[in-house]
């Protein structure tokens, strides 16, 4: 697409949000009765790439796989986009992804490689406007505060915290972000992606009634994991085998699950208020966290959703959501039922020369993510997912908690919880802190 087509594009109205694709689903499902309310949701502009405008500097906090795709993700939304720093922990890591940006033609300047523990700092001193912060979600508040401080505008990595007291000062730092006129996006490709979008504007509209239970499932084979080697300390092993332990990762139920958990609080309109549940571990050879994990979240009214995630080996596997309503039911992706099982609107995926449907979204979600955000700076009109995303955060938490400590967890208690995980202070060597797996009905909640 060309500058010319994309300057008549009126990408800033929400009807630039249906497309082509979009109408034909709309129209599918306009003689439905309950299809007509107004939608109150601030729908993203869903163009095929950003408008063209200033040049946008962006750097790199965390260098590891999904850190280095991130940052390719942002140069791919639009013209005048350019990486100029990166930062890690880890020296290996910088050059490491350095090395990945440099064969795809993206290179970096050495004098903005920096590493340690308070290597962001050094590359918020450089001369950039964006921030990607996609280090291990332990340290993503203090990072995150810290960027906005400088006045830059982020994207956050999901999860974007791994205990209550880091939920709220995610909370408190977005409302920073909004006093300031910034612009900070999630990961919740999701909520980026033309399919899953529709598919909400449908079911908000009234397309399967009131809404009366949901389920959010993600289970699968077990994920990376390191064994100690001969040298490293204690800091050192957990960092560099940060996916095994909850004071850094958060657990399965925050790293992975919490897309599916955010799908459900959006389509819900809101947070639950409890949660009961139970998990456990089995097969995990490092670290502390839970092989599976089952949850009720309690929306209020009758409403819950069955909330399940597990990583182990040899098993079925299945992903996704599913919304159900008084008038029917939704996989939340692109197909609405009605109560018999039978197809009332399905979203129409571009098709192929064939004129088959490709079954995928025209641009990636990984991608439109970052549109949004250069959209918004570029217009200069302002967007904060921040606040949303750290609500998902906590309650995956709320999940959490009730299955670590096998008690009942109200939204409220996470709200006021101290909890915080996490050594005294951050520095390589021994870790004065108890690594031990929960053990449900001996856990007191914090």
């Amino acid at each position: 697409m060309n500058k010319d087509q994309l300057s008549r594009r009126n990408f800033l109205e929400k009807s630039a949000l249906i497309g082509a694709a979009g109408v034909i689903g709309l129209n599918a499902l306009s003689s439905c009765k309950k299809a007509n309310k107004e939608v109150d949701y601030e729908f993203p502009p869903l163009i095929d790439l950003a408008p063209d405008g200033k040049e946008l500097k962006v750097g790199l906090v965390g260098c590891g796989n999904r850190g280095t795709g991130a940052a390719l993700n942002f140069l791919a939304a639009g013209h005048d986009l350019h990486l100029v720093a990166l930062a890690d922990v880890f020296e290996d890591k910088v050059w490491d992804c350095r090395d990945k940006l440099l064969k795809q033609r993206v290179e970096v300047p050495e004098k903005n490689c920096f590493w340690g523990f308070d290597a962001y700092k050094s590359l918020l001193e450089v001369d950039l406007d964006v921030v990607i912060l996609a280090t291990p979600p332990h340290f993503r508040p203090m990072h995150f505060d810290a960027a906005v401080q400088a006045k830059k505008h982020v994207f956050l990595e999901k999860p974007v915290c791994v205990d209550p007291v880091g939920a709220r000062q995610i909370m408190a730092t977005s409302k920073k972000a909004e006093n300031m006129g910034l612009s900070v996006i999630t990961g919740t490709q999701r909520r980026h992606s033309r399919d899953y979008l529709e598919t909400y504007r449908q079911v908000a509209s009234g397309a399967i009634g009131d809404l009366v239970s949901a389920k959010a499932f993600w289970l699968q084979s077990h994920v990376w994991f390191r064994t100690r080697e001969e040298g490293w300390s204690d800091m050192e092993y957990m960092l560099r085998n940060w996916n095994s332990f909850c004071w850094l990762g958060g657990d399965h139920i925050l790293d992975t699950h919490v897309h599916n958990i955010d799908i459900v609080n959006w389509f819900m309109g809101k947070t639950p208020e409890t949660a009961v549940g139970f998990g456990g571990r089995h097969r995990r050879l490092t670290g502390d966290q839970y092989d599976f994990f089952s949850i009720d979240f309690d929306f209020g009214n009758g409403i819950s959703s069955h909330s399940f995630s597990r990583q182990i080996d040899g098993c079925a596997n299945q992903l996704g959501e599913s919304i159900m309503g008084t008038e029917g039911y939704t996989n939340c992706k692109n197909t609405i039922y009605n109560p018999d099982g039978s197809v009332k609107w399905t979203y129409e995926y571009p098709k192929n020369k064939d004129g088959r449907s490709t079954g995928v979204v025209e641009v990636s979600p990984y991608i439109q993510e970052h549109i949004h955000l250069v959209t918004a700076i570029r217009t200069n009109k302002p967007v904060v997912e921040a606040h949303r995303t750290a609500e998902s955060t906590l309650t995956a938490i709320m999940g959490r908690t009730a299955a670590y400590t096998g008690q009942k967890v109200t939204w409220d208690e996470m709200m006021t919880s101290n909890e915080k995980l996490g050594p005294e202070k951050y520095e390589m060597g021994p870790v004065d802190m108890e690594i031990s797996v929960p053990l449900q009905g001996t856990q007191h909640k914090a």
